[in-house]
Protein backbone atom coordinates (compact mmCIF):
# COMPACT_ATOMS: atom_id res chain seq x y z
CA UNK A 1 0.00 0.00 0.00
CA UNK A 2 1.11 3.63 -0.52
CA UNK A 3 3.00 5.16 2.40
CA UNK A 4 0.21 7.68 2.90
CA UNK A 5 -2.85 5.49 2.45
CA UNK A 6 -6.07 7.36 1.67
CA UNK A 7 -8.98 5.74 3.49
CA UNK A 8 -12.57 6.93 3.12
CA UNK A 9 -15.67 5.63 4.86
CA UNK A 10 -19.17 5.27 3.39
CA UNK A 11 -22.12 5.28 5.78
CA UNK A 12 -25.61 4.60 4.38
CA UNK A 13 -28.23 6.21 6.61
CA UNK A 14 -32.00 6.20 6.74
CA UNK A 15 -33.68 8.07 9.62
CA UNK A 16 -30.72 7.79 11.99
CA UNK A 17 -30.77 11.28 13.54
CA UNK A 18 -30.40 9.81 17.05
CA UNK A 19 -27.44 7.58 16.19
CA UNK A 20 -25.35 9.03 13.39
CA UNK A 21 -23.70 11.69 15.57
CA UNK A 22 -22.47 8.99 17.95
CA UNK A 23 -21.08 7.00 15.03
CA UNK A 24 -19.25 10.02 13.63
CA UNK A 25 -17.82 10.94 17.03
CA UNK A 26 -16.11 7.54 17.36
CA UNK A 27 -14.63 7.23 13.87
CA UNK A 28 -10.82 7.47 14.17
CA UNK A 29 -10.13 10.71 12.34
CA UNK A 30 -6.40 10.03 12.16
CA UNK A 31 -7.22 6.97 10.07
CA UNK A 32 -10.13 8.12 7.91
CA UNK A 33 -9.63 10.86 5.34
CA UNK A 34 -13.27 11.57 4.43
CA UNK A 35 -16.55 10.47 6.01
CA UNK A 36 -19.38 10.14 3.49
CA UNK A 37 -22.91 9.80 4.82
CA UNK A 38 -25.38 8.74 2.14
CA UNK A 39 -28.73 10.06 3.28
CA UNK A 40 -31.17 7.50 1.90
CA UNK A 41 -34.47 9.39 1.77
CA UNK A 42 -34.55 10.22 5.47
CA UNK A 43 -37.55 12.16 6.77
CA UNK A 44 -35.81 13.24 9.97
CA UNK A 45 -32.70 15.35 10.70
CA UNK A 46 -30.16 12.69 9.67
CA UNK A 47 -28.52 14.90 7.03
CA UNK A 48 -28.34 17.95 9.29
CA UNK A 49 -26.84 15.98 12.18
CA UNK A 50 -24.31 14.29 9.87
CA UNK A 51 -23.14 17.62 8.43
CA UNK A 52 -22.76 19.03 11.94
CA UNK A 53 -20.60 16.00 12.74
CA UNK A 54 -18.19 16.81 9.93
CA UNK A 55 -19.41 14.38 7.27
CA UNK A 56 -19.84 14.93 3.56
CA UNK A 57 -23.57 14.31 3.06
CA UNK A 58 -24.92 12.92 -0.20
CA UNK A 59 -28.66 12.69 -0.79
CA UNK A 60 -29.98 9.50 -2.38
CA UNK A 61 -33.80 9.72 -2.37
CA UNK A 62 -34.27 6.29 -3.95
CA UNK A 63 -34.69 3.91 -1.03
CA UNK A 64 -32.43 0.88 -0.70
CA UNK A 65 -29.22 0.03 1.11
CA UNK A 66 -27.43 -0.66 -2.16
CA UNK A 67 -28.66 2.59 -3.68
CA UNK A 68 -27.08 4.48 -0.79
CA UNK A 69 -23.77 2.62 -1.04
CA UNK A 70 -23.62 3.10 -4.81
CA UNK A 71 -24.18 6.82 -4.30
CA UNK A 72 -21.05 6.96 -2.17
CA UNK A 73 -19.03 4.91 -4.64
CA UNK A 74 -20.07 7.09 -7.57
CA UNK A 75 -19.12 10.21 -5.61
CA UNK A 76 -15.60 8.82 -5.13
CA UNK A 77 -15.36 7.63 -8.75
CA UNK A 78 -16.11 11.13 -9.97
CA UNK A 79 -13.11 12.58 -8.18
CA UNK A 80 -9.84 13.07 -10.08
CA UNK A 81 -7.81 9.86 -10.08
CA UNK A 82 -5.21 11.31 -7.73
CA UNK A 83 -7.91 12.09 -5.15
CA UNK A 84 -9.59 8.70 -5.14
CA UNK A 85 -9.04 6.49 -2.08
CA UNK A 86 -6.85 3.44 -1.63
CA UNK A 87 -9.29 1.76 0.76
CA UNK A 88 -13.00 2.15 1.43
CA UNK A 89 -14.67 1.20 4.70
CA UNK A 90 -18.42 0.57 4.94
CA UNK A 91 -20.16 1.18 8.26
CA UNK A 92 -23.80 1.40 9.32
CA UNK A 93 -25.24 4.55 10.89
CA UNK A 94 -27.22 2.88 13.70
CA UNK A 95 -24.39 2.70 16.26
CA UNK A 96 -24.52 -1.08 16.50
CA UNK A 97 -20.89 -1.41 15.43
CA UNK A 98 -17.89 0.10 17.20
CA UNK A 99 -16.43 2.60 14.69
CA UNK A 100 -12.98 2.63 16.28
CA UNK A 101 -12.63 -1.02 15.24
CA UNK A 102 -12.17 0.21 11.67
CA UNK A 103 -8.47 0.12 12.56
CA UNK A 104 -8.64 -3.68 12.87
CA UNK A 105 -10.17 -4.07 9.42
CA UNK A 106 -7.85 -1.64 7.68
CA UNK A 107 -4.75 -3.18 9.26
CA UNK A 108 -5.47 -6.46 7.50
CA UNK A 109 -5.20 -4.61 4.19
CA UNK A 110 -2.29 -2.29 4.92
CA UNK A 111 -0.18 -4.81 6.85
CA UNK A 112 -1.28 -8.21 5.50
CA UNK A 113 -2.17 -7.22 1.92
CA UNK A 114 -5.73 -8.51 2.07
CA UNK A 115 -8.14 -7.33 -0.63
CA UNK A 116 -11.30 -7.37 1.49
CA UNK A 117 -11.95 -7.69 5.22
CA UNK A 118 -15.28 -8.48 6.85
CA UNK A 119 -16.00 -7.46 10.43
CA UNK A 120 -17.49 -10.67 11.78
CA UNK A 121 -20.08 -10.36 14.51
CA UNK A 122 -20.16 -14.15 14.72
CA UNK A 123 -16.51 -14.19 15.83
CA UNK A 124 -16.77 -11.17 18.12
CA UNK A 125 -18.65 -10.20 21.26
CA UNK A 126 -22.35 -10.10 20.43
CA UNK A 127 -24.45 -8.19 22.94
CA UNK A 128 -27.53 -10.13 23.97
CA UNK A 129 -30.49 -9.09 21.82
CA UNK A 130 -28.38 -7.18 19.29
CA UNK A 131 -29.22 -9.68 16.53
CA UNK A 132 -32.51 -11.49 16.09
CA UNK A 133 -32.57 -15.31 15.87
CA UNK A 134 -33.58 -15.02 12.20
CA UNK A 135 -30.55 -12.82 11.51
CA UNK A 136 -28.21 -15.30 13.16
CA UNK A 137 -29.74 -18.22 11.29
CA UNK A 138 -29.75 -16.31 8.00
CA UNK A 139 -26.05 -15.50 8.32
CA UNK A 140 -25.27 -19.12 9.16
CA UNK A 141 -27.24 -20.41 6.17
CA UNK A 142 -25.86 -17.86 3.69
CA UNK A 143 -22.22 -18.30 4.72
CA UNK A 144 -22.53 -22.08 4.57
CA UNK A 145 -23.99 -21.84 1.06
CA UNK A 146 -21.09 -19.61 0.03
CA UNK A 147 -18.69 -22.18 1.47
CA UNK A 148 -20.46 -24.99 -0.36
CA UNK A 149 -20.77 -23.36 -3.78
CA UNK A 150 -17.87 -20.89 -3.87
CA UNK A 151 -15.34 -22.57 -1.54
CA UNK A 152 -14.78 -19.43 0.52
CA UNK A 153 -14.90 -19.28 4.30
CA UNK A 154 -17.05 -16.53 5.80
CA UNK A 155 -18.91 -16.50 9.10
CA UNK A 156 -20.94 -13.32 8.62
CA UNK A 157 -22.50 -10.99 6.07
CA UNK A 158 -21.86 -8.06 8.38
CA UNK A 159 -22.02 -4.61 6.79
CA UNK A 160 -18.87 -3.40 8.62
CA UNK A 161 -16.13 -4.09 6.07
CA UNK A 162 -13.08 -2.69 4.32
CA UNK A 163 -11.93 -3.24 0.76
CA UNK A 164 -9.24 -1.95 -1.57
CA UNK A 165 -10.75 0.72 -3.78
CA UNK A 166 -9.71 -0.74 -7.11
CA UNK A 167 -10.91 -4.18 -6.04
CA UNK A 168 -14.27 -2.65 -5.16
CA UNK A 169 -14.53 -1.02 -8.58
CA UNK A 170 -13.64 -4.30 -10.27
CA UNK A 171 -16.57 -6.02 -8.52
CA UNK A 172 -19.00 -3.84 -10.50
CA UNK A 173 -21.55 -3.81 -7.68
CA UNK A 174 -25.16 -3.78 -8.85
CA UNK A 175 -27.53 -4.68 -6.01
CA UNK A 176 -29.66 -1.80 -4.78
CA UNK A 177 -31.37 -3.34 -1.75
CA UNK A 178 -30.87 -6.23 0.68
CA UNK A 179 -28.39 -8.26 -1.36
CA UNK A 180 -25.55 -5.74 -1.27
CA UNK A 181 -23.30 -7.40 1.30
CA UNK A 182 -23.70 -10.93 -0.03
CA UNK A 183 -23.15 -9.76 -3.62
CA UNK A 184 -19.84 -8.25 -2.60
CA UNK A 185 -18.70 -11.41 -0.84
CA UNK A 186 -19.82 -13.81 -3.57
CA UNK A 187 -18.22 -11.73 -6.32
CA UNK A 188 -15.02 -11.47 -4.29
CA UNK A 189 -15.01 -15.25 -3.96
CA UNK A 190 -15.56 -15.72 -7.69
CA UNK A 191 -12.70 -13.35 -8.45
CA UNK A 192 -10.42 -15.10 -5.94
CA UNK A 193 -9.78 -12.05 -3.81
CA UNK A 194 -7.66 -12.41 -0.70
CA UNK A 195 -10.33 -12.16 1.97
CA UNK A 196 -10.32 -12.50 5.72
CA UNK A 197 -12.48 -11.69 8.72
CA UNK A 198 -11.73 -10.00 12.02
CA UNK A 199 -13.87 -10.33 15.15
CA UNK A 200 -15.88 -7.18 15.87
CA UNK A 201 -18.12 -6.29 18.77
CA UNK A 202 -21.80 -5.64 18.21
CA UNK A 203 -24.42 -3.96 20.39
CA UNK A 204 -28.12 -3.21 20.25
CA UNK A 205 -28.72 -0.58 17.63
CA UNK A 206 -30.32 2.78 18.42
CA UNK A 207 -33.89 2.71 17.18
CA UNK A 208 -35.66 -0.07 15.32
CA UNK A 209 -34.14 -1.94 12.39
CA UNK A 210 -35.79 -1.21 9.06
CA UNK A 211 -35.07 -4.79 7.95
CA UNK A 212 -34.85 -7.28 10.81
CA UNK A 213 -37.25 -5.20 12.90
CA UNK A 214 -40.20 -6.17 10.69
CA UNK A 215 -41.50 -9.50 9.44
CA UNK A 216 -41.77 -8.17 5.89
CA UNK A 217 -38.21 -6.83 5.93
CA UNK A 218 -36.84 -10.09 7.29
CA UNK A 219 -38.58 -12.17 4.61
CA UNK A 220 -37.56 -9.86 1.77
CA UNK A 221 -33.97 -9.70 2.95
CA UNK A 222 -33.71 -13.46 3.35
CA UNK A 223 -35.16 -14.07 -0.10
CA UNK A 224 -32.84 -11.53 -1.73
CA UNK A 225 -29.74 -12.93 -0.05
CA UNK A 226 -30.47 -16.50 -1.12
CA UNK A 227 -31.48 -15.39 -4.62
CA UNK A 228 -28.20 -13.49 -4.99
CA UNK A 229 -26.10 -16.46 -3.93
CA UNK A 230 -27.70 -18.70 -6.57
CA UNK A 231 -27.98 -16.03 -9.26
CA UNK A 232 -24.23 -15.48 -9.30
CA UNK A 233 -23.32 -19.15 -9.64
Amino acid sequence: MPQHTAIDIIIPAFNEENAVDKVLAEIPRDLIREIIVCNNGSTDRTAEVARAGGATVLDEPQKGYGHACLKGINYLKNKPAAEQPDIVVFLDADYSDYPEEARLLVAQITENEMDMVIGSRALGDLERGSMTPQQIFGNWLATNLIRLFYKYEFTDLGPFRAIKWQKLIDLDMQDTTYGWTVEMQVKAAKMKYKCTEVPVNYRKRIGKSKVSGTVKGTILAGHKILWTIFKLL
